[in-house]
Parts: structure tokens; C-alpha cells; sequence
């Protein structure tokens, strides 16, 4: 019967776009779940929903949580459906489920399960960061060492330009390449990569030419002269729990880089987007990846991807005019832009405030540089 009713709101989902707020459910979705260890809000979306950042839909009108986070390994959430027929998670299933009523609620225990932890994304996670020029000017950087190396590493002592606060942990960056936004050409920022940690015990005094101090005590690359220096914690602080959502406001930006310099990456790999928190962007906003379907140049001797079109056909395509997919209107249709095509999913872990970080979630396609974000 549970499948019977998840396929009926599915159907009434696709036949009618104004119910689009009804949830989809998936038909495989089991009637019962027993939460296990380790689980998270996400996890058993996902299990019921195609989409599983829409999780709170489906827990509203849950008497039994007052807080969805709060539901603990060995609770058994049952699939139900409300008058409306809308689907409901729920701890406790009522007898002739009509319409969920106040009943008691859960109380804090150990180990509730989050939406999506940090933890769980921990290794997957870079130490980049965006950076204006500004602000990698006006930071202290390495002078040299204290012995004549050109690269140092961890045990070594540095001395920095700049004025530290002594016994303070510092991270240390090195300025990589420059992030612009491929449709302005406009400079968004500077890749920053984590290259060290050390720990200041001289403060050092710029204004009479005395450096600081500090001892290397961890190292992922080596040093350079050069290299600036961040308090350890600054740009790197992350939620604890990211709790998924779409952006309140239609925001429509551009894969630009990722973290392991490719071309291509798939699911858990970081990427970077030409859109940050000036554009509304936030840690957990959910986005559709999409990318652009080859144009079409309809010609003499029939349909041609443009790149294998001649240069006489694209110099007449131009001529004649480019017509997108929806147009009927032109029976010298030349050129067809078709439309983006939907290729995955992406979770935003870091806004910064010209660009964002954010992990792949969810493939259909190998993802690439270039490939749009939009939350169509």
C-alpha cells in the first residue's frame, strides 16, 4: 500500500507542476528504517527522496522530534501519510494515521544524528582559500631561515616581516593562481594553498626593523620566501553540522576550478564557484549542476554539430541568425542552441566573498570546468 501511495504522488507530482511541493518519494522506499550508527539526516533522505536536501518537508508535522537532528541509532522511523497526502517520517506510527497530533517529545540523548557532520566530510576536505590581493599584502610574510636553505621545512626557524602575537599558531600560505569569472573576465580573488603551521615565540617589530620569529611544527609542501602568514584558524572554520537547503533567492554561477587542478572530477571532489556570500551564497546551499548541449547548425547538408560544421556553414548560421530549440517560428532555422542538461548535484561547504567551495555529491556524468550551477 506504501508504494502504491508513493507512486500516486509521484505521478501527480509530474502531471501536475503546481503540486510540485508534494514530495516525491521514491517507490523502493521501505515502510520502516531503523537508524544505524554513523547515519545522517542525509543518508536516510536519501534513502526516501531523490532529493534529500528537502528532508524538512518531510519531517514537518512530526509531533515525536521536536528536532529532526535529535533522532538517535536504534529509533525506527515509519513512512506515513498525512490527510493531504503528503508523506511523513515519523517515530511513532499512529493507528489509522489521518492527521498527526501532539503526542510527547523526544529529550537530548548522546549522539543524535546530525543532518551532515563535518566528520564525515573531513577527508575529503582542502585548506584553500580566496583571497583579494589586498588582503595577501597586508599579511606578514616569510623573510628566509635561519639557515641558508631556499625551501624550508618542518624544524626549521623562520623570520617574518611582520608583528606576531608571541605563542600564537600561524598557518602558512602560498599565493597559487588567480580566480576570474569566465563571463566578466573580472579577478575574483587568489588560490591561497595551506602550506605549513608553525608557532610564533618572537613578536617581532616592523617599525625598527626587528623580524619575528617562529618554529616550524608541521608541514604539507615546502616553504618559500615569500610565503604569508594567517592566524591557524582564519578562513578554515567550518560548521559542525551543515544543514542542506536551496538558496532563498535564484542564484546561477559557474564551476571555475577544483582542488586537485583537473579537468574532470567526480563525487567528493571539491570544487570551486565563481558565485560567494556578496551573492547569497551559504555553507550548505544545495545546487543542480548542468551543462550546455552541443549547438546544432541545421545547413544545406543536414544537421551538424557545430564543431564539425564547415566554415562556410557557421559563417551562414551567423547570417542567417541563432534560433534556440523552442523557436518555431523560422523555416530557415539555422543554428540550435539546445538546452543545459542536469549532470549532478553540489553541496556548498565554504562561501568566501567572491567565490565558494563545495563538494560533489551526487554524478551522472563526470563533472567539468565550465559546467553551470543553478537551482532550477
Amino acid at each position: 500500500m506504501i508504494k502504491q501511495l508513493s507512486a500516486a504522488v509521484f505521478a501527480l507530482t509530474v502531471a501536475f507542476p503546481s503540486l510540485a511541493d508534494v514530495l516525491a518519494v521514491k517507490e523502493d522506499a521501505p515502510e520502516q528504517y531503523v537508524v544505524k550508527k554513523g547515519d545522517t539526516l542525509w543518508d536516510i533522505s536519501a534513502i526516501y527522496l531523490d532529493k534529500p536536501w528537502l528532508w524538512p518537508e518531510l519531517w514537518q508535522m512530526n509531533p515525536q522530534v521536536d528536532n529532526p537532528h535529535l533522532i538517535y541509532p536504534g529509533d525506527t522511523l515509519y513512512l506515513v501519510y498525512d490527510a493531504q497526502g503528503n508523506p511523513r517520517l515519523v517515530s511513532e506510527r499512529p493507528d489509522n494515521y489521518q492527521k498527526l497530533s501532539p503526542h510527547g517529545r523526544k529529550t537530548l540523548k548522546r549522539d543524535a544524528v546530525p543532518t551532515i557532520s563535518l566528520e564525515l566530510l573531513r577527508p575529503f576536505l582542502t585548506y584553500e582559500q580566496a583571497l583579494s590581493e589586498d588582503e595577501i599584502n597586508a599579511a606578514p610574510y616569510v623573510l628566509g631561515a635561519n639557515e641558508n636553505v631556499k625551501r624550508s621545512t618542518q624544524g626549521h626557524i623562520l623570520y617574518v616581516k611582520g608583528d606576531l602575537e608571541r605563542n600564537r599558531s600561524y598557518a602558512i600560505y602560498h599565493k597559487n593562481r588567480p580566480y576570474t569569472d569566465p563571463q566578466t573576465e573580472e579577478l575574483l580573488g587568489y588560490e591561497v594553498k595551506l602550506v605549513a603551521t608553525a608557532k610564533a615565540f618572537r613578536s617581532g617589530n616592523v617599525e625598527e626593523g626587528v623580524p619575528a620569529s617562529i618554529f616550524v611544527d608541521g608541514v604539507k609542501r615546502e616553504i618559500n620566501a615569500g610565503d604569508f602568514l594567517l592566524p591557524v584558524n582564519q578562513g578554515q572554520n567550518l560548521p559542525a553540522t551543515f544543514i542542506m537547503s536551496r538558496p532563498d533567492v535564484n542564484i546561477d554561477g559557474e564551476i571555475i576550478a577544483s582542488s586537485n587542478e583537473l579537468r574532470e572530477f567526480s563525487q567528493m571532489d571539491i570544487v570551486v564557484l565563481n558565485r560567494g556570500f556578496v551573492d547569497e551564497v551559504k555553507a550548505g546551499h544545495m545546487f543542480d549542476i548542468r551543462r550546455q548541449s552541443p549547438t546544432v547548425i541545421d545547413g544545406r547538408e543536414g544537421p551538424k554539430y557545430k564543431e564539425d560544421s564547415s566554415t562556410y556553414e557557421k559563417f551562414m548560421s551567423n547570417v542567417e541568425g541563432a534560433f534556440s530549440s523552442d523557436d518555431k517560428n523560422h523555416s530557415d532555422d539555422r543554428t540550435w542552441t539546445m538546452p543545459k542538461e542536469k549532470v549532478g548535484e553540489l553541496m556548498v561547504l565554504k562561501a568566501e566573498e567572491r567565490v565558494s567551495y563545495a563538494i560533489i555529491t551526487k554524478t551522472m556524468r563526470p563533472i567539468r570546468v565550465g559546467d553551470v550551477v543553478s537551482v532550477e
